[in-house]
């Protein structure tokens, strides 16, 4: 058998406990509990009863499986996941910011995948108000339904916004700058509101304090579906894990590009990532990549 790992120690009773209990002789474990409250004394309490336990068994695949969770656990952090949709001449919409629809049903359809196995949507203010978007997850067994973040500088989302009044998890606004009228009338609405200022940059919201935020609250994985000044900002700040990127067959010839960065001094020296995965998404392509 595996032995899962245990991320509610004082919460609900250890799983070593019901398993000496059972009396079982073996345990196979794939890999141990990172969770500083744990930090592996369910195993010693397996072999102090005397359970043989033999730990590291596709340890490789148990990791994959559990990035997010031991993310957060090793480093304070979730995971973050950067999703875009460009054309084959990297274009996220065209010069005038129209966007839908780039990729075709299946691929949007499979993002509802990445969206539900999030703790955490985020997205920025300037998407919310171009494109009015729900940000929930519109798959018909999900359940669970991921927290919804706002980056939204000085507060100027509508309190009409759909993603106030539509259903799916909370939502939560983070500005930088502090409105009570505007955070009033979002608070009305049914957001709750938190200002996390950039100690360096006036006026705009530090992304690496707000993840932290969101590993405060029990986030593992932050999925974010942004514009191209948002998508560059976490990039920048060398916060983003992964870039799930959807090519579609198709040219736009000019429009906005998936992330506004710095550029490289060459062609060379642009940091490269690694590709992860590559699908065929109904006609479109998904590239998972990583750092």
């Amino acid at each position: 058998m595996t032995l899962e790992p245990c991320s509610h120690w004082g919460r609900t009773p250890p799983c070593a406990l019901a398993l000496i209990e059972a009396k079982v002789a073996r345990v196979v474990a794939a890999t141990g509990d990172p969770n500083p409250k744990v930090c592996g004394r369910g195993l010693r309490m397996l072999e102090d009863a005397g359970v043989e336990v033999e730990l590291g068994v596709r340890e490789r695949e148990a990791k994959e499986v559990n990035v997010s969770f031991l993310a957060r656990m090793t480093r304070g952090t979730p995971w973050v996941r950067v999703k875009t949709a460009i054309t084959l001449d990297g274009r996220t919409a065209l010069p005038d910011g129209r966007s839908k629809w780039i990729t075709g049903e299946e691929a949007r359809k499979d993002v509802q995948f990445w969206r539900g196995r999030s703790g955490a949507v985020v997205t920025g203010a300037g998407t919310v108000r171009a494109d009015d978007p729900q940000m929930n997850v519109r798959l018909d067994d999900q359940v669970r339904q991921p927290l919804r973040v706002v980056v939204d500088p000085r507060l100027e989302t509508s309190p009409e916004a759909k993603i106030l009044h539509s259903p799916g998890g909370r939502v939560l606004f983070v500005s930088a700058e502090e409105n009570r009228e505007r955070r009033n009338a979002l608070e009305a609405a049914g957001a709750e509101v938190l200002r996390i200022p950039h100690p360096e940059v006036p006026g705009r919201v530090d992304l690496a304090r707000l993840m932290v935020e969101l590993a405060r609250r029990e986030v593992n994985e932050v999925h974010v579906e942004a514009g191209p000044r948002l998508t560059g900002a976490f990039i920048e700040a060398g916060l983003a894990d992964e870039l799930l990127v959807y090519m579609a067959p198709c040219l736009f010839g000019a429009g906005l590009p998936p992330a506004v960065i710095a550029p490289p001094q060459a062609p060379g020296e642009a940091p490269r990532w690694q590709i992860h995965s590559l699908a065929p998404i109904g006609g479109d392509i998904r590239i998972l990549l990583r750092r």
